[in-house]
């Protein structure tokens, strides 16, 4: 076992490892509490988190105003279904349309409900709308997407690790290279195709960045070729990039907009999927829904979550906490870090050793040092704290990685 691993941690590491699946791979930490940008461990000690649940957690964990939002809520009604009317779906979905200026939200819970929800919404729409032939539908994707692990986001991948021997796959999907408009329109000549999904910025890849332009050349060829442009903010959303939305970066409207994670500034699943009438009212009664989508628990949450974000400037803080952030690494001119990228504190680092665990040592290496981040296929490292942390959190958080790169020298 290893050492760094105290005797308490290692009973819960022991419990999971006996009855629980062997799906994930964890750093061996076991956290217990959460408070602003801090995990605190079973033996109290303090990280700075950089990972934030996946962006889950823009605002902090635990945030008070949430988690005031949550147990209010929870005191007085948490689901009824949709076989009934509730008092906080309708306040919610007229604050959630509003707020991103959209006719129609329909709920949901999970990120990849999200995903699954917009792509039935377009091929509803390729055949109502478009005219499309039944069943003929195709649905573009960019290729090193990720939007989660059910059969028809792993038959949008390009990865092994997600499909391989997981067939048959679902069809109807096309791949093709991201930040490629020359490839993305050649695939649109096919008068099939209803419906682009992308990434704006590409989250599990490693923060992958498009070329300045992508996104507004995205929009117009969408346009010039009756295509949906459906845009997968559920980690990119919610102010992590420095703006609201990345789509903002470049002033381009999705005809789909799927938000998930910090939708409830990480307290519960929930998700949301926005569009205009003409696509949004062709799903009628029965067609798609959830038991949990809308349930008032989730409404009360969402809607504190988001009022956070813009109470609280925390778009305008991730901006310049992230310029802060990659200009404090790059001065660190480490000779282990081959590239810096990003956008807001949506960030990542490329190691560059001839160990290929070299990006699982790091992170071993900073979690004893006080920080906690992950690796991301293989020799990447995401940074993604929370939004609310400070220039002094900043500098402080630099000074650990700098000293943690050192254990790389050995």
């Amino acid at each position: 076992m290893d050492t760094t691993i105290s005797a308490n941690s290692a009973i819960y590491l022991q419990l999971e490892e006996k009855y629980g699946a062997h799906n994930y791979h964890p750093l061996p930490v076991v956290l217990e509490k959460g408070e602003g940008v801090f995990l605190y461990d079973v033996d109290g000690k303090r990280y700075f988190d950089f990972l934030s649940g996946y962006s889950a957690v823009n605002q902090g964990h635990c945030h008070p105003a949430i988690i005031n939002s949550l147990v209010e809520q929870a005191k007085q009604l948490t689901l009824t279904s949709r076989a009934f009317h509730n008092n906080l779906l309708g306040k919610y979905e007229q604050f959630i349309t509003q707020y991103f200026g959209y006719d129609k939200v329909l709920p949901m819970n999970t990120g990849v409900e999200g995903g699954e929800t917009a792509i039935k919404l377009a091929r509803r729409w390729a055949y109502a709308i478009k005219g499309i032939e039944e069943n003929k539908a195709k649905i573009i994707f960019a290729e090193g997407n990720f939007w989660g692990r059910t059969l028809a986001a792993i038959s949008t991948s390009s990865d092994p690790s997600s499909y391989h021997n997981f067939g048959p796959f679902m069809p109807g999907f096309e791949l093709v290279p991201y930040n490629d408009t020359i490839a993305l329109e050649k695939a649109f000549q096919d008068q099939n195709v209803c419906a682009f999904m992308v990434e704006p910025i590409q989250g599990e890849a490693g923060v992958v960045l498009p070329d300045d332009g992508y996104l507004t050349k995205v929009r117009e060829l969408c346009t010039k070729y009756n295509v949906l442009f459906i845009a997968d903010e559920i980690q990119t959303g919610l102010a992590r990039t420095g703006k609201m939305l990345a789509c903002d970066h470049e002033n381009v409207r999705p005809d789909i907009l799927i938000l998930g994670k910090a939708l409830s500034g990480g307290v519960l699943p929930i998700s949301a999927v926005l569009a205009d009438d003409y696509i949004m009212l062709n799903i009628r009664p029965g067609e798609h829904g959830s038991t949990y989508g809308g349930n008032p628990l989730a409404c009360a949450v969402a809607i504190t979550a988001l009022e956070v974000l813009k109470e609280e400037k925390m778009t305008e803080n991730a901006s310049a906490m992230g310029v802060l952030l990659r200009d404090e690494l790059t001065k660190l001119q480490s000779p282990f870090i081959k590239i810096i990228r990003g956008k807001g504190l949506l960030n990542a680092i490329v190691i560059n050793h001839s160990n290929p665990d070299a990006s699982w040592d790091l992170c071993l290496a900073l979690k004893e040092r006080g920080l906690l981040a992950k690796p991301t296929h293989g020799d990447k490292i995401r940074f993604a704290p929370p939004l609310l942390i400070t220039k002094e959190q900043i500098l402080e958080c630099v000074a650990i990685i700098a000293d943690a790169l050192n254990t790389l020298k050995s």
